[in-house]
């Protein structure tokens, strides 16, 4: 399942691409925002509070390729009987739950 065999192109439908371009975008500025108070010598509770909006942002986008994956990839690779499929979706799922 590694290399999509099963998924059919596109994985991520037009709107939903745009969407996590434009937060990935989003959150690039926030990261290079956080440089430049680490920088400027910012103090260490507002770089904090930054790191977590940044934080909470990726987690967002995280959810929303891992819903993707279990709707489009991992449904894909089940319906093909592809071998080792439920290895690769609770190894998915295992990244994000620690």
């Amino acid at each position: 399942m590694t290399d999509n065999k099963a998924t059919s192109l596109p994985i991520y439908a037009e709107e939903l691409n745009k969407d996590m371009l434009a937060r990935l975008a989003r959150i690039e500025g926030q990261v290079k925002g956080v440089a430049k108070m680490v920088e400027a010598q910012r103090p260490c509770l507002e770089v904090l509070q930054q790191l977590a909006s940044v934080q909470a942002a990726m987690k967002g986008v995280t959810k929303t390729v891992l819903r993707n994956y279990l709707e489009r990839c991992a449904t894909d690779a089940i319906r093909s009987g592809e071998d080792g499929v439920y290895d690769e979706l609770m190894d998915a799922i295992y990244k994000f739950v620690k």
